[in-house]
């Protein structure tokens, strides 16, 4: 039999220590306490480290914050469960960044307790379940959505991510989202949404990029009949749609300079006014920011204001690119084929070990949109040599070295030999179309490839009944 994990409770309210104690060891857990932080360390110090620290925030003296911070350069390791005042929000939010593992408000009941305890307590899980159980999870969670929206967290850096939107959704402050082009942060926002206090209510996204400024400003705050040329009735912007919601404006560094103060403004004081109105709104929305712009130089250059930044900035969350989690690629690969085979009617395609080798070399700089486009692409063309030809078209591009001196030994060389690979390729399609009179489905036989797949070498290669005669003369010159 396995002993009951050790416990130190932190906490200079003497009736709280004694409840708290209380409902612990009700579960059979072994409980030390401690009045103070200064305490806490000097047990942690001449004893054995505890399974677990439950910490309160706010005490005279060392307080939470202080004592997290000390007991994680003493031992990095170590599980702490924080216990805040509701109106603690900025020390909560410091507390998750410094690696606490969970946390809960006062006062709280039993349940809360005791779940964030097992939930501290409970063993890391290898790696593949891990990833599985945080894949159902999190799809069934946003179902009703996207069905193309999909979590999944398998690398070290990914995980850590979960943990914190575990966490910081019960925050009620902005949270920045950071990442390339397609890394998923929109559907990170979507799970912070879900896991908020907020996800009985809307959640609306605003493309600041899709609109000019004057459009998005309406697009945001609304506007009242006759408050330009063309507005014959009056219409409630996003930040009325979101109201008691949760509202994404993504790629929040392309919105103007004008819009971004008057943004500020809102942040700021919680109210706003529609366009053409003369009372003001209540803004209840939890604003979630998104980009893919270099923060720091878009400060630097103006074109993001620093005042904005920092009060988006409550919390920061950093999206890596697919080639930073490539350990992740096979199962993405596995849900992207089975969600779109559904979504087809089709049967799932496999995936081949050769194709999957040539997805993990791949840098794909598309990230998770290009992944699915390309599963999408296989479904439909149902030819796994064209796809990894793509592959390795674009690897022979993006592996080019731009040096004069180098550029015929390396990226020349290999743009040489797919130059020379794709006109063979295309004169024996074209010399098979001639062939069979243009019958495309006697070439496809002809060639051993798919109908699907041929026209799409057909497009690829701009082959046509008119241009035979000039792809004849192309192909010779070469």
């Amino acid at each position: 039999m396995t002993s009951a994990p050790n416990i130190l409770l932190v906490d200079d309210e003497p009736s709280v220590l004694r409840y708290t104690k209380t409902l612990l060891e009700i579960e059979n857990y072994n409980v030390e306490t401690a009045a103070s932080g200064e305490e806490a360390l000097r047990r942690m110090n001449h004893g054995p480290a505890p399974n677990l620290i439950v910490l309160d925030l706010v005490m005279p003296g060392m307080d939470g914050l202080q004592t997290l911070e000390s007991c994680k350069k003493m031992r990095p390791e170590q599980k702490v469960v924080m216990i805040s005042c509701v109106n603690d929000t900025n020390k909560v939010v410091q507390a998750i960044k410094m690696g606490a593992s969970d946390y809960i408000t006062k006062p709280f009941l039993p349940p809360q307790l005791q779940g964030a305890v097992r939930r501290a307590l409970t063993p890391a899980q290898p790696l593949a379940t891990q990833a599985t159980a945080y894949s159902v999870k999190t799809s069934e969670s946003v179902d009703d959505l996207d069905d193309d929206l999909f979590f999944l967290a398998a690398s070290p850096a990914m995980k850590q991510i979960r943990a914190q939107v575990a966490l910081i959704a019960k925050v009620d402050v902005p949270v920045l989202l950071l990442g390339e082009s397609g890394v998923g942060k929109e559907i990170l926002a979507r799970l912070i949404h879900k896991m908020s206090i907020r996800a009985h209510r809307p959640m609306v996204k605003v493309n600041c990029a899709a609109l000019p400024a004057d459009l998005l400003e309406s697009e945001l705050f609304g506007f009242e009949a006759g408050a330009f040329t063309g507005a014959n009735k009056s219409k409630p912007g996003k930040f009325e749609m979101a109201q008691k919601g949760t509202i994404l404006l993504d790629e929040i560094g392309e919105m103007s300079a004008a819009l971004q103060a008057k943004l500020l403004h809102v942040l700021q004081d919680g109210t706003f006014s529609r366009l053409g109105g003369r009372s003001n709104l209540t803004a209840d929305a939890r604003v979630l920011a998104a980009t893919n712009i270099d923060v720091q130089k878009a400060i630097t250059d103006r074109t993001l204001r620093e005042d904005l930044y920092y009060r988006l900035n409550a919390f920061t969350m950093t999206v890596p690119p697919l080639r930073e989690r490539r350990e992740e690629i096979p199962l993405l690969l596995r849900h992207f084929m089975n969600n779109m085979s559904r979504k087809f009617g089709k049967n799932p395609l496999p995936i081949s070990d050769r194709l999957l080798q040539e997805c993990l070399r791949h840098s794909w700089p598309g990230n998770l949109r290009e992944l699915g486009n390309l599963v999408k692409r296989y479904l439909v063309l149902e030819a796994e040599d064209v796809i990894i030809d793509e592959l390795q078209a674009r690897g022979s591009e993006g592996n080019g070295d731009t040096s004069a001196g180098s550029a015929s030994a390396r990226g020349g060389l290999k743009a040489l030999v797919r130059s020379l690979k794709d006109d063979a390729e295309a004169k024996e399609i074209q010399r098979a179309l001639e062939d069979s009179n243009w019958n495309r489905k006697v070439a496809a036989a002809q060639l051993n490839i798919s109908y699907k797949a041929l026209l799409y070498k057909i497009k690829q290669h701009g082959l046509s009944p008119a241009g035979s005669r000039e792809f004849g003369l192309r192909a010779n010159m070469n």
